[in-house]
């Protein structure tokens, strides 16, 4: 699995439990200091394979060996890709922001981030999450 097809909003099974796709990671300064690697956070955020989270839907137990199967797509044009290009690369792409202020399954604060956006006709600053300033 990568950016490229997994979307918002996926849910799988993972044992006993069910998880659901809910955004993209973020990365942060964090990742340099933890490496060692200055400009770290930014690099795997140019790069788009930053990552994902998923929320759980129905708690339930996971051994090392559980299969992750997808088992519902409610959002099969959302890649987690196509929304890093929003959040990135395409940042005031009115219809897209639009789109992803009420997309359902993803998380509140990244909707919020969209409308901010759209709001306010600008992109926050990235250095304070990306170089810790």
């Amino acid at each position: 699995l990568t950016e490229t097809n997994v979307a918002i909003g996926d849910i799988f099974t993972l044992g006993q439990a069910v998880i659901q796709v809910s955004q993209p990671r973020q990365p942060c300064w964090k990742l340099g200091v933890r490496f060692n690697v200055p400009g770290m956070a930014r690099k795997v955020q140019t790069s788009g394979r930053t990552g994902w989270y998923y929320r759980v839907l129905q708690p339930g137990q996971v051994a090392a060996a559980d299969a992750l199967d997808r088992i519902e797509r409610p959002n099969p044009d959302w890649t987690l890709q196509r929304v890093l290009n929003v959040l990135y690369c395409d940042s005031l792409n009115i219809d897209e922001l639009r789109q992803l202020a009420v997309l359902p399954g993803l998380t509140q604060r990244i909707q919020d981030l969209a409308t901010r956006r759209l709001a306010d006709a600008a992109v926050e600053d990235w250095a304070p999450r990306l170089d810790g300033k």
